[in-house]
């Protein structure tokens, strides 16, 4: 063997990392096993550095800071620029993704990092924890065979109403529709619910889950419309369905 050529190492994994979706302490909704796996990477691809120390600190408290390395991956990153963020993997050092809140490429950044990862004959390895929308989805009662995550709807009223009424017309017949928005714009999506579906159409929204003040109830547009809640900068899940 030509000992003048170097052997590549083989590639580390990328770790999908979740995090608490409530302040609440990451150990009381994550696993035990994350902290093992957490002691074993340096290399993190993360939304905020502050957020994402503070987040292992409190996972594994022996973790050596000044030992970590940090990359910033959010909506501003470039395609171009995620395989440079992946290039640890390539040296054998495992990398962690960590999103601010919840699980990574669900509802947050992630997607296109995971794709590149596996164009680059990455191994990709999602770890268990909390997502808001499949908690929402277990806790509602509603049709969890046939259902459709839509994710943000449209920011102006109208657009977003003729939007609401086509997801009901899936709802009426057995596919539960589920839709997010920002706490501070919850109620402009509630109320745009409640004008325009039917007063039988079942409605269930889930606010601070796994949070101490969680509340998660399932009930007809109806009964909503009578006693409408005040969702004011609550994180909130909304899932149209019928009784199956």
């Amino acid at each position: 063997m030509d000992n003048s050529v170097e052997e590549s190492l083989p590639s580390a994994p990328l770790y999908l990392i979740p995090s608490r979706i409530a302040e609440t302490e990451p150990l009381e909704v994550l696993p035990l096993s994350i902290k093992k796996v957490v002691d074993s990477i340096d290399h993190y691809i993360v939304e905020n550095e502050k957020t994402s120390r503070e987040f292992i600190r409190k996972v594994y408290p022996p973790k050596s800071q000044p030992s970590m390395h940090f990359e910033i991956y959010n909506q501003y990153t470039e395609r171009t620029e995620i395989p440079q963020l992946l290039k640890p993997c390539l040296e054998g050092y495992p990398v962690g993704l960590i999103s601010d809140a919840g699980i990574p490429a669900v509802a947050d950044p992630g997607a296109d990092l995971v794709l590149e990862a596996h164009r680059m004959g990455i191994r990709v390895i999602p770890l268990i924890g909390p997502s808001s929308i499949i908690l929402a989805l277990m806790a509602s009662g509603l049709n969890g065979n046939s259902f459709t995550f839509n994710g943000f709807l449209a920011a102006e009223s109208a657009p977003r109403k003729k939007k609401i009424q086509a997801l009901e017309k899936k709802a009426i017949k057995g596919e539960t529709q589920i839709m997010i928005e920002s706490p501070l714009r919850n109620h402009k999506l509630l109320d745009d619910i409640l004008a325009v579906c039917d007063d039988a159409t079942l409605l269930c929204i889930a606010s601070s889950i796994t949070a101490p003040q969680e509340n998660i109830a399932t009930r007809t547009i109806g009964e909503w419309r009578a006693e409408k809640p005040n969702l004011d900068k609550l994180p909130s899940i909304f899932l149209l369905g019928q009784q199956l």
